[in-house]
């Protein structure tokens, strides 16, 4: 222990005696570390922290599965599931919601959700102020009891009181029993919570919309609950066979909230990015040890000669790397701290599941510790031991050069070569990266986005369902927003272009043989628009014709099918001649009706949706022939659609009072929304591929500008027998430039590796993407190329008759 304290006071000696150097290294660290702690904390939240429920091992998700698939749940699957399943304590079902809040000056829109009354027990929901729904409120007619949260409270002036008040839903009275704690609740989309009660129709095996959540029995496991399921499908298919043939079931754990696979992989390369940043910068402070180490020779020298044993010469330098290690270790908290709330301010909505508890936790603490300990070996060991090997005899000489001073400069140069194969890999990832993210702002989306206003009607489910009543109800709404000054065009549609379709549907093809499994149809998106949908977003018709308000429910059935639908299905054939079968969705009702066949009258073009990554089938069918309760509506204008939002909005006041505009924006923000994600990806790749070229750029010239310094006297001597200042440059700015051709060919193997690894989440590129190796190659070597340019010019400007005496 007194050994350590004494190693520990000189190492603060020495480090106050340098202070430049000290600073560059705490920042260096600090840069390095508190990447790693920003991004650490976001995928230890995301991807392997426990989830926030009581015994969160036994939560499962299950799911309805149709040959690979896992689908939602249909109600009537649910409640037999319930009522059959043995091996759960309790299963719950859940489903999103739109409501209309009644204010003082007019309705608001906000998202919630209907749960079954058992979800907020089973998930332990804490509550700021009431409870949660009782078992008797699951029933029709005494459900009308909302529970909201925190940050839905606030907004709605924070009522302490609020309990047990009366709060306007769709028109309808709903008594306030609960708020929830702030928190995990609050980063939901959903601000308010309803009981999920089942009507009568609700109650079949057709339509699938739920989600169900399940608590398993203590001590089943996933593979008993899953035997046990499969017994519970298999028998329900024999019941209902039409519905359920070929239907199953899929358990699984409770986890990520359904993150994405391609946003899980990466949130890994993230971590792995900051991992190299983090290597980088122990690789440089490993680089200005070793030059320091150089300057100190005939000080460990003296050390040596009068009794120190190489052992304690290397417990005192390693001590010396440590602290400053732990030094930058806490810098690099307090920077991982503020790139975390830098992370937040600027992330995506949706981007991390509602779970995910973005701070600085204990896990997260150890993390940093541990990084920081091994940065501390990384890059102390090495040079501590180069300078306990020291020759003290040598080292004393007057202009002393020994092996061991040729074994450091040997050391620092492969060690650039490191730094920059790292680098590269890295800026060859963000290459990658937004390669894939201009591709995707380059596809062809299938719509013009300019001068159009999109937005939601969330209709009350309490509303007439009668198809003449809201073919009649969407009429009058069209007719408003048509009056309105500046619009062109308006349409209504279930789905809403690039975002996708709201329903999915199975079909088959008329005169086609039938399928036995009913189960093995394939699916379509399915959607109903008005006539004016074409025209509203410029939506080219390839073949045939549009609807037309003569396509109502009186006259033939018609349909549009889109080209990904004819290229998968209608191959070699004339699409205008073929007639699809679909289901007859009952507007209103979570119900299928009986077959319909529509005749496809035209073929359009693709529109993107879902990422905009690829294709997908699409049936659309007349609006007025089949019309949904509630809908989208997209507005062409002839002027800045974001400034015709309120005059639309009180067109439709004008119509229904009582209804709020949902999520009003642009196409050109429904557009940036989907990309967000990808877009928040880039920013992160390119900030620590930036960082990571910055450190290389400052570790090369460390390097350089240290060579020079060494190298003076022979610099001098080349300059007095004749050599130019421009060969002197070019001397140095070929070493520096060898240096990174070096790194830069190794890069690349390490590229290739990255480029498969980023594959599966980028687009339109390959794991060996030349256009950007080429690309990032150049930046490396123009910024190897910078940083030797001043080292090399300090050289060339010596006077060396001035160095010639002083050696």
């Amino acid at each position: 222990m007194q050994n350590l304290l004494q190693h520990l006071r000189f190492a603060l000696r020495m480090l106050r005696k340098h202070p430049g150097m000290t600073i560059t290294v705490l920042l260096t660290l600090a840069l390095g570390i508190g990447a790693n702690t920003a991004i650490f904390t976001v995928d230890y939240a995301t991807l392997l922290a426990p989830l926030p429920y009581p015994q969160p091992d036994q939560l499962v998700m299950v799911w309805s599965k149709i040959q690979t698939y896992h689908n939602s749940v249909s109600a009537g699957d649910f409640t037999d599931w319930k009522r059959q399943a043995t091996s759960f304590q309790d299963l719950n079902a859940w489903t999103g919601g739109q409501f209309n809040i009644s204010t003082k000056n007019q309705p608001e829109y906000v998202e919630g959700t209907k749960v079954t009354v058992g979800m907020l027990q089973m998930t332990g929901n804490p509550f700021f102020m009431g409870r949660g729904f009782l078992p008797e409120e699951g029933q029709e007619g005494k459900d009308h009891v909302v529970v909201l949260t925190h940050k839905l409270w606030a907004r709605l002036g924070a009522n302490p009181n609020i309990l047990g008040t009366t709060l306007s839903l769709d028109g309808a009275p709903y008594t306030v029993v609960g708020v929830e704690a702030p928190g995990m609740a609050d980063r939901s989309d959903a601000q308010l919570t309803v009981p999920l009660v089942f009507k009568p129709e609700q109650l079949n095996h057709d339509f699938h919309f739920l989600l169900v959540m399940g608590r398993l029995k203590p001590g089943v496991t996933i593979k008993q609950a899953q035997q046990d399921m499969n017994a519970v499908t298999t028998h329900i298919a024999q019941q209902y066979p039409k519905s359920d043939k070929g239907w199953g079931s899929f358990v699984e754990p409770l986890k990520n909230d359904f993150l994405p696979s391609d946003r899980k992989m990466t949130l890994w390369l993230l971590l792995g990015a900051v991992g190299f940043v983090l290597l980088i910068a122990c690789v440089n402070v490993a680089n200005l040890l070793l030059a320091r180490s150089m300057t100190r020779q005939k000080e460990l020298a003296v050390r040596s000669a009068i009794g120190a044993s190489p052992g304690t010469i290397f417990a005192q330098l390693l001590t010396e790397s440590l602290l400053l290690a732990f030094m930058g270790g806490i810098l690099g908290i307090g920077v991982g701290y503020a790139m975390l709330h830098g992370l937040i301010a600027v992330m995506p909505n949706g981007t991390l599941p509602t779970e995910a508890d973005l701070r600085l936790n204990l896990p997260v603490l150890l993390f940093t510790l541990g990084a920081t300990t091994l940065a501390g070996l990384l890059f102390g060991c090495v040079p501590a031991l180069l300078a306990a090997r020291v020759d003290p005899a040598e080292a004393l000489k007057e202009g002393g050069r020994s092996g061991t001073s040729r074994e450091r400069h040997r050391l620092r140069r492969i060690l650039v070569v490191g730094e920059f194969t790292l680098a590269l890999t890295l800026l060859a990832g963000a290459g990658m990266v937004i390669h894939s993210f201009w591709n995707l702002t380059r596809v062809d989306l299938g719509v013009t986005i300019d001068h159009v206003l999109t937005f939601g009607l969330p209709v009350p489910d309490s509303r007439s369902n009668d198809p003449a009543s809201i073919v009649a109800y969407y009429h009058r709404i069209l007719g408003a927003i048509d009056a309105v000054p500046g619009v062109s065009h308006a349409a209504v549609m279930t789905g809403m272009p690039l975002e996708g379709t709201y329903f999915g549907m199975p079909f088959t093809l008329a005169g086609k043989p039938a399928y036995s499994d009913l189960s093995q149809r394939p699916n379509a998106g399915f959607e109903m628009v008005t006539p004016d949908y074409l025209k509203t977003f410029d939506i080219r018709l390839i073949r045939g014709r549009a609807f037309t308000d003569q396509d109502t429910a009186s006259s033939v059935k018609v349909a549009m099918v889109n080209e990904d639908f004819v290229k998968e299905f209608l191959k070699g054939v004339d699409p205008l001649q073929q007639r699809v079968v679909v289901e007859q969705l009952i507007p209103g009702v979570t119900k299928l009706g009986p077959p319909v066949e529509w005749q496809i009258v035209g073929v359009i073009h693709n529109v993107r949706s879902n990422g905009f990554r690829k294709d997908y089938p699409e049936i659309d069918i007349p609006f007025w022939q089949i019309p949904w309760p509630s809908a989208s509506i997209g507005v062409r204008t002839a002027e800045d659609p974001a400034s015709m939002t309120k005059s639309i909005a009180a067109a439709i006041h004008a119509v229904d009072s009582q209804i709020a505009l949902a999520q009003p924006q642009t196409l050109e923000q429904v557009r940036d929304t989907v990309l967000s994600n990808d877009r928040f990806t880039v920013v992160l790749f390119v900030t620590f591929a930036a960082i990571a070229l910055l450190l290389a750029a400052l570790g090369i010239y460390g390097v350089m500008a240290f060579a020079v310094l060494q190298r003076s006297h022979e610099i001098a001597l080349r300059m007095a027998l004749g050599a130019t200042q421009g060969g002197v440059i070019g001397l140095v700015l070929r070493e520096g430039l060898l240096l990174a051709c070096g790194g830069l060919g190794l890069g690349l193997i390490g590229a290739f590796f990255v480029g498969r690894a980023l594959k599966s989440t980028l687009f339109g590129v390959g794991a060996l993407d030349l256009s950007a190796f080429a690309a990032v190659g150049f930046i490396l070597l123009a910024a190897a190329l910078f940083a030797c340019y001043f080292p090399a010019r300090r050289a060339a400007s010596v006077d060396p008759m001035r160095v010639l005496r002083t050696e």
